[in-house]
């Protein structure tokens, strides 16, 4: 074994006789959150030891082998001894290469390993027209979690009578979703004749995608003397009992005004913890965003304030064209496009990652 992976097994080895005494000292044991925190490592810490230790026993039988055929004379025990060679050899590597996917697991960054995130698409300016435009963005989105075999749950939707959303919440829960859809957040734009023009003209409407990773209660603590509730009858789809029970639960976060909502639930406590989940999500994005400087501004580039000329894409129907204003590309087949078929457009995305690649900043091209 290279000295690399002997100082982690030796490391990995320490590390769980540590877990071990920790999990059992009773001060631990009373406190939920650590102890499930512990137990985690535990499980991380014994899958590596798995392999590592493993691959220790297989290259300890290969050293045997290669002594033995050192000092052995007689052919028909050679034979046997590189027969045993060989399997062990081949064990090698097939430990070696469950390693190295471990390895690469711990190399993938923390963002792309979020399985669980909030979407919340709102209408920005046009009126009517952006509520449409918004739930033409949502159902986009929704076609592609079908493709991609996403569960998706509605928190919240707020609908007008145009049959637009002015606002709809909800948690999608998927292998690398939050990996697929993060460069989604800002503000996007279109250009199209809205169902209600009768004049023919274009009209330029605007929604904001914010994408937010689900996080756990112990990431983001809430103070309950930061909350103020407000129970209400849900007008969502529901039932019969949704309606004449106020089960829905609006909450607002006193320090930072932040207000959500859900009403999906028959339960009002079920409302209660799906609202405070969308809620720390919130906050987590806001702490995230000022480790970055500026909060202001950085909130700005991720959703900005729904105003015409602060857009990351605009879609114009009339040409048939989307473009995005970072990557300075555009993409045909809108009609297709917005039925889920966002396959390049997400693929062009990762561009974004690249730490040499440069913004283009089109934004007052379109």
């Amino acid at each position: 074994m290279d000295s690399i992976l002997q100082e982690r097994l030796d490391k990995l080895r320490n590390d769980k006789n540590e877990v071990i005494v920790k999990i059992s000292d009773p001060e631990v044991l009373k406190n939920q959150k650590d102890y499930e925190a512990l137990v985690r490592d535990l499980k991380e810490i014994d899958r590596w030891l798995f392999y590592l230790e493993d691959l220790e026993r297989i290259e300890k039988h290969i050293s045997e082998d290669n002594v033995m055929l050192e000092n052995e004379v007689d052919q028909d025990i050679i034979e046997e001894i590189n027969k045993d060679l060989e399997k062990n050899i081949e064990k090698k590597d097939k430990a070696l290469i469950q390693i190295n996917k471990l390895i690469e697991e711990e190399n993938v960054s923390e963002d792309d390993k979020i399985n669980n995130i909030i979407l919340e698409v709102r209408a920005g300016t046009g009126g009517d027209e952006a509520t449409i435009f918004a739930f033409d963005l949502y159902r986009m989105y929704m076609r592609y979690c079908e493709k991609k075999k996403w569960s998706v749950l509605v928190l919240n939707e707020s609908e007008n009578t145009s049959g637009g959303y002015k606002e709809v919440v909800a948690e999608i829960k998927g292998d690398g979703c939050y990996k697929e859809l993060k460069y989604e957040a800002g503000v996007h734009r279109v250009q199209r004749v809205p169902v209600t023009e009768k004049q023919g003209r274009i009209h330029t409407s605007t929604a904001t995608v914010a994408i937010l990773p689900k996080v756990s209660e112990k990431e983001v603590e809430i103070k309950d003397s930061d909350l103020e509730f407000d129970f209400f009858r849900s007008s969502g789809k529901g039932g019969q009992n949704v309606q004449k029970v106020e089960t829905a639960v609006r909450i607002k976060h006193k320090p930072t005004g932040i207000v959500v909502t859900c009403q999906v639930e028959r339960s009002q406590l079920k409302n209660r913890e799906r609202a405070l989940s969308v809620l720390r999500s919130k906050l987590w994005e806001i702490e995230k965003e000022k480790q970055f400087g500026n909060i202001d501004d950085a909130r700005r580039s991720q959703v900005g304030t729904a105003k015409r000329c602060e857009k990351i894409r605009t879609y114009n129907f009339s040409q048939d064209r989307i473009t995005d204003h970072r990557l300075g590309e555009s993409f045909h087949s809108i009609e297709l496009i917005m039925e889920g078929n966002i396959d390049n457009i997400l693929s062009a995305m990762k561009k974004l990652e690249d730490p040499n690649f440069t913004c283009q900043d089109t934004a007052d091209s379109d």
